[in-house]
Parts: C-alpha cells; sequence; structure tokens
C-alpha cells in the first residue's frame, strides 16, 4: 500500500480541503466512481469526489439521506471493517429497497462499499466508496484493500475532530488569561469547558444535570438558548450581549456570547459558543469605550447610554450633544435592544454597576 497516500491522508487530518482528494484514489483502488465521506454531530457536513458530488447534493437536499437504512446499518457494526451491500441484504431486499430502487440505481450508482466510526468527540463518520451500477458489487480483495487504509482513515479522522474542538477551549484559555470568566458551550447548552474564574461565579450561574448551564435569570436563559441555536448556522447571530439578573432582580453579570463556527473546509467537528462574563460591582459610570466592547454600541449610542447612567435625561442628552431629541430617543431604542433591558431606568441601573476599570 502506498505510504505516499497514507501521509496524505494524515494530511487530511489539519488540511480538510484535501479530502476529495484522497476519496478520488480510494476510488480508484476500488474500481468504484468515487468517494464521500459524511460527518455527523448535530449537525450534518459532508464532501465528495467530484464525479459524485451533484448526485449526493441530491442525495442530502432532497432527503434521502435521512431516509437510507445504508448508513444505519454500517453505524449498528462494532467490527472494524468495511462492509457491502450483500453483508446486510439479499439480492430480492435491495431490488425492493426504496432508495436503492427509486434513487441509486437511476443515477446509475447501487454498489458500494462503506465504514462507521464513532469518535470520543461525539462525531458519526461514514466513508464510502460508490461503484456504478453495470460493474456489480466491489469485491471481497478491494473491500481488504480498504481494510488497509482504514485505521490511518480512523486515526485522521479522530485528530480532525479534536483539533476542532481544541481551536474552540483555546479561546476560553486565552480568556483566562485576560482574567474575564468562560464557559464553551455546545448547541445543546452542555459545557465542553469552563475556566476557573467560571466556576467560581455566584448562585445566579451553576452546572446543572447533563453538564447543562442553568441561569436563574428566566429571561437571560431565554436569550441564551436563542443564541445557542443560531451558532450552527453561517445566517445565525454573530454575537449577542445582555445582562444576566440575581435574585433580587438587580444586574450581576453582562453575558457575551460569540459563536465559534467550523470553516467551510471543515468535514469534523462542530460549532461552539464562548460565554463570557463580564462582573458588575463599581458605582461610577463606565467610559465610552467600554460600554462600546461591552454592548456593541456605536459612538452616540455609548454617549447616550453613558449619560444614562449618570443620572442624565434624554432632553439633557441631547442638549449637550447638540443633537434633535429625536435622534436622542432613536439611539436609547437601539441601546435598549442591545443591553438586553426594556425601559430607561433598567439601562441606568444596569450601567451603573459597570466597573469603570474593567477591561
Amino acid at each position: 500500500m502506498s505510504g505516499d497516500l497514507i501521509d496524505r491522508i494524515y494530511e487530511c487530518s489539519v488540511v480538510p480541503e484535501l479530502w476529495p482528494d484522497i476519496l478520488d484514489e480510494l476510488a480508484l483502488l476500488t474500481d468504484a466512481r468515487g468517494g464521500l465521506l459524511f460527518s455527523a454531530n448535530k449537525a450534518l457536513c459532508w464532501t465528495a469526489s467530484e464525479t459524485v458530488r451533484d448526485v449526493f447534493d441530491e442525495y442530502v437536499s432532497d432527503g434521502w439521506f435521512t431516509r437510507c437504512s445504508r448508513r444505519v446499518c454500517l453505524m449498528s457494526e462494532s467490527h472494524p471493517s468495511f462492509f457491502v451491500e450483500q453483508d446486510f441484504w439479499s439480492e430480492e431486499q435491495l431490488g425492493a429497497d426504496p432508495i436503492y430502487r427509486d434513487f441509486f440505481r437511476p443515477h446509475g450508482l447501487g454498489w458500494s462499499a462503506g465504514t462507521g466510526l464513532r469518535l470520543p468527540t461525539g462525531d458519526s463518520i461514514v466513508f464510502s466508496m460508490e461503484r456504478a451500477f453495470e460493474r456489480g458489487p466491489i469485491e471481497p480483495e478491494h473491500v481488504e484493500r480498504l481494510n488497509a487504509m482504514r485505521p490511518h482513515l480512523a486515526r485522521s479522522a479522530l485528530v480532525s475532530a479534536r483539533l476542532g474542538l481544541k481551536r474552540a477551549q483555546g479561546a476560553a484559555e486565552a480568556l483566562t488569561a485576560l482574567g474575564l470568566p468562560a464557559v464553551l458551550l455546545d448547541p445543546t447548552g452542555r459545557v465542553v469547558e469552563a475556566n476557573d474564574l467560571a466556576a467560581a461565579l455566584p448562585g445566579c450561574i451553576r452546572f446543572g444535570a447533563g453538564d447543562r448551564l442553568v441561569l436563574a435569570d428566566k429571561r437571560a436563559g431565554e436569550r441564551l438558548a436563542g443564541a445557542l441555536s443560531g451558532i450552527e448556522s453561517a445566517s445565525g447571530e454573530p454575537s449577542c450581549t445582555f445582562p444576566l439578573r440575581d435574585e433580587f432582580g438587580a444586574p450581576a453579570l453582562v453575558l457575551h456570547v460569540m459563536p465559534i463556527r467550523r470553516s467551510a473546509h471543515d468535514i469534523f467537528g462542530q460549532s461552539y459558543a464562548l460565554l463570557v462574563m463580564t462582573p458588575l460591582t463599581a458605582p461610577r459610570a463606565p467610559s465610552i469605550d467600554l460600554m462600546r466592547s461591552l454592548f456593541d454600541l456605536t459612538p452616540s449610542e455609548a454617549r447616550v447610554a453613558q449619560g444614562l447612567a449618570a443620572g442624565k435625561s434624554p432632553e439633557e442628552i441631547a442638549e449637550l450633544g447638540g443633537v434633535a431629541i429625536t435622534t436622542v430617543r432613536s439611539q436609547l431604542r437601539r441601546v435598549l435592544e442591545k443591553t438586553g433591558c426594556s425601559r430607561q431606568a433598567e439601562v441606568a441601573a444596569l450601567l451603573s454597576t459597570v466597573p469603570s476599570g474593567a477591561a
């Protein structure tokens, strides 16, 4: 077996856009039309040889993937091997199976050799070589060639998945060095990692069953759940900031949710959210630069917020800034939205507790 091919399989663990070329070579080894790689961990990601990409784009987008029993059979096998159709079904069963009858065979496919992997990171991986139907089933000697490659494919997949997680964990480690409490969450709200500062936070944040992060403030919990629901989507909210109140209704922390998404070519791993927490303790009004960084305010919005924190009315803020009161009210509406507050008094109370020297 080619040492060069093995080396390039491992190269894919850190350069995932090379996988289609590897799938092409594995297809050549087995006289197949092309190869596939599926990865599922909350969301489905996949890549394929160019020769079969269009077919399997339809396979995924039209819902055939979710109905296909082949993947279920592969993932149910504990034996570390590639399997072919004859390992699971008779000729009659294949001919009657809707996926083979109505999708694979009309597209000129219908024979494959595939294997399933369950990684410790939670990823479920399927490698599959797809052969033209007219060529006939994949022979045992070709399956053995794939089995010789399987340990290398599995190790490369594991490295890719772990690297994806480590990249996200690195952000939490960096925030520890900055002195900010930080928690790394998956899309379900499970805590993947928490730095020591987060573990020492007051009782308004706790770690519940199944390592889920639980916020005592119901409204903040809803905001967090909404932010997490969008981190798998490229069109989701890039980040959001909102206050967390204690049991007395007073703002205790400002929470910042920042998505850490996989790259466009990252087949393994999943997206995460980094939750950064800024304690609110000091009685002085914060600086404009600090408020801009905490709540993503524009300079004019930050000036309005600073005025509120100092006890000024919108009319006074407008007069001091030399702008129309309608302008200040428009800016105030955006400040309310970005700080997660519903009333002007809440904004003033929230910002009056932000430490003036926080970073």
